[in-house]
């Protein structure tokens, strides 16, 4: 087996991260693109010595004419390096990205569940990520939406989704594909100028990377990197709080109650904005079927210093809040 530097960097990388531990079973989602390709490769290199068991699923959303073509090159790649494979095929055409991300999840979830796999390894890249942020932000959003693409998250409460790539750029990967001569299959929807993420990465990173930092995709990175642990702070600090003015215990901590809730605005009233803000949209979270909006957060927040008796407009499932006293009552 050839070493490379590549080889060397996700090896430390797993290890500094505690990513996986030994003897672990891991599927991993091959598309057939290079970002995919070129990580099968790299942890097929290093599974002598970890003692992993590989798996590869591919999931075809059926919203290309090669897309079972596709299938099948995955399929025989894995065939030739004598790997597990499972393909997840969609009923029907998946047509909008998040309905593709969402049914890939559940998809590569199922997979895992009913072969005993812990984990399910993605090959998401610092351009990825830097894509993300960017998105995220033309989008509107906070702390969270800048930081997302995580190194793990759980998916369920057993299986952990993985990404050891996000400090390696496309480009390396498109490198070290081309270095092992591995066989890429080329998604024409990548250059399908109607995604949002396409233009991003066709028209927008170019120009940045040309006008403004050659280094961009890292530098955008390192912002989410740093952004993952802020928030990952400011989220623990916003649950204590929360539990303080709902006067839950540390170990009732895991759900919020149903309608009716009181938060007390005495203890809200102690701490900074920022932390207002996201007690108001974990309670919100918890109460709406759909996620709390910039307004809604908005407005419950304003009732921590507002007058006896104010109240919101009804949120969403009709739901509204109101003052009563040193209490926030939603009702």
């Amino acid at each position: 087996m050839v070493w490379t530097p590549l080889h060397a960097k996700i090896h430390r990388t797993i290890r500094s991260r505690h990513l996986f531990e030994r003897n672990h079973r891991l599927l991993v989602a091959v598309s057939g693109g290079q970002d995919s390709l070129c990580l099968i490769k790299l942890l097929l290199d290093l599974q002598s010595r970890w003692g992993w068991h590989l798996g590869i699923a591919h999931c075809d959303h059926r919203w290309r004419s090669d897309s079972q073509a596709n299938a099948h090159h995955v399929e025989n790649l894995a065939k030739t390096w004598g790997t597990s494979f499972y393909l997840e095929t969609a009923i029907a055409p998946v047509n909008s990205e998040a309905a593709a991300r969402d049914w890939r999840y559940q998809a590569l979830s199922a997979i895992a569940q009913a072969n005993n796999y812990q984990y399910i390894v993605t090959g998401h890249t610092a351009s990825d990520r830097a894509e993300t942020l960017l998105y995220n932000l033309i989008r509107g959003t906070g702390a969270d939406g800048l930081q997302a693409l995580t190194w793990q998250r759980p998916l369920t409460p057993e299986i952990m989704l993985v990404r050891p790539l996000l400090e390696i750029r496309r480009i390396q990967t498109e490198q070290f594909c081309q270095e092992f001569k591995l066989p890429i299959w080329e998604d024409s929807t990548n250059q399908d100028l109607q995604y949002a993420r396409n233009r991003i990465r066709q028209e927008l990173l170019p120009y940045l990377r040309e006008n403004f930092n050659p280094q961009v995709e890292s530098a955008l990175a390192q912002t989410a990197e740093l952004l993952q642990a802020e928030v990952e702070y400011l989220e623990k600090a916003a649950q204590e709080l929360r539990d303080g003015a709902l006067g839950m215990g540390h170990e009732e901590d895991f759900l919020i109650p149903l309608l009716p809730l009181r938060l007390n605005r005495r203890v809200l009233q102690k701490a900074p904005l920022a932390l207002q803000r996201r007690v108001m949209r974990q309670v919100l979270q918890q109460i709406l079927t759909d996620a709390p909006s910039f307004e809604h957060i908005e407005k419950l927040t304003a009732l921590i210093i507002a007058p006896n008796r104010s109240q919101t407009d009804p949120f969403p499932g009709g739901a509204i809040a109101q003052v009563e006293g040193d209490w926030i009552c939603l009702k």
